[in-house]
């Protein structure tokens, strides 16, 4: 689903009011309507995006939501039916000659949603699918509404894999989630049938987990790898050293520090990352190396320094 900027579409400020949402979509929905642009694609696409952005930004607490979390994350969140639900663009479209009888929460009495095509032809809101010409129905079961919620993880538990119990706040019900290894950070998991149930005897709406993934104290996570930056002295850079290398599964690692390694150089701590998915390898830990320089000296250090100085280092 690609991200759309809502109020660029209609042409409309960010402080605009109902009635003037409702104008400007009223002018676009006249402008690229398909029986004015047969076989037109750019105007169908345009024509798609301008129902999408009414329907959010006719309902105040769709608007609400999307002005909160932007366009990703308010795609997250709703489902396409979730976007069109309660819309009152049936009665807009039927304006132009268009009859959508199940739009703005029409349902028979069997808990189906009823689309009824007049003269001319439109794009199914839902199905995008064009019957010019012809008067088409079409009923569909009406699915429970989806739910999304924020499930937060560590990084152990992207590494080896965990097991959730989710509270689904009816009563006791709860459900077992599967966090599968190498999970990304805003990544969802969809749990089928756990949704709101269907007012209309339609199949239950399903839950959306959305992942996020704490921040280590210790380290960065870039795709399967792992940053860790490591503080060494002034004369361990220049000497060279061996350094401990924790890693996220509890073992120590000794690497060697190559004598006149420089500032923010990386040295590599191979399959030691995290999972590239449930069967993949492991990534690798990067150590960035930072040098400590001394804000103090001694007068002995100093001498030294001098000398050191003097000798042309």
């Amino acid at each position: 689903m690609k991200n759309l900027d809502y109020y660029k579409i209609l042409g409309v400020s960010k402080n605009a009011s109902t009635e003037e949402i409702k104008k400007a979509y009223r002018k676009l929905a006249l402008k690229f309507h398909p029986d004015r642009n047969q076989g037109n694609k750019e105007a169908e696409e345009k024509f798609k995006e301008a129902n999408e952005a009414y329907a959010v930004l006719s309902d105040p607490e769709k608007r609400k939501q999307y002005d909160t979390f932007g366009s990703t994350g308010f795609q997250q969140r709703f489902s396409q039916e979730d976007i069109f639900r309660n819309s009152d663009i049936g009665s807009i479209l039927r304006e132009f000659g268009i009859n959508f009888g199940g739009m703005g929460g029409g349902f028979n009495s069997g808990g189906f949603r009823t689309f009824s095509y007049g003269r001319g032809g439109i794009n199914d809101i839902f199905s995008q699918g064009m019957h010019t010409g012809h008067n088409f129905r079409a009923q569909q079961p009406v699915k429970g509404q989806d739910y999304t919620l924020e499930l937060t993880i560590t990084l152990d538990d992207v590494l080896t894999g965990a097991e959730k119990i989710i509270s689904l706040g009816r009563g006791d019900e709860k459900v077992t989630v599967k966090i599968p290894p190498g999970i990304e950070n805003g990544k969802k998991l969809r749990v089928a049938g756990k949704g709101a149930p269907s007012s209309m005897g339609g199949p239950q709406g399903d839950l959306y987990l959305l992942i996020r993934v704490e921040p280590h104290p210790l380290f960065q996570r870039e795709g399967c790898n792992l940053l860790l930056e490591k503080t060494i002295p002034f004369t361990a850079a220049v000497l060279g050293t061996e350094i401990e290398v924790p890693t996220l599964n509890g073992k120590q690692f000794k690497v060697k520090v190559p004598a006149g390694i420089q500032p923010q150089a990386k040295l590599r701590l191979k399959g030691h990352g995290l999972p590239t998915g449930p069967y993949g390898p492991n990534g690798d830990i990067f150590l960035k190396i930072a040098i400590e320089v001394p804000k103090k000296l001694n007068k002995t250090q100093k001498k030294l320094l001098q000398e050191l100085a003097e000798s042309g280092l």
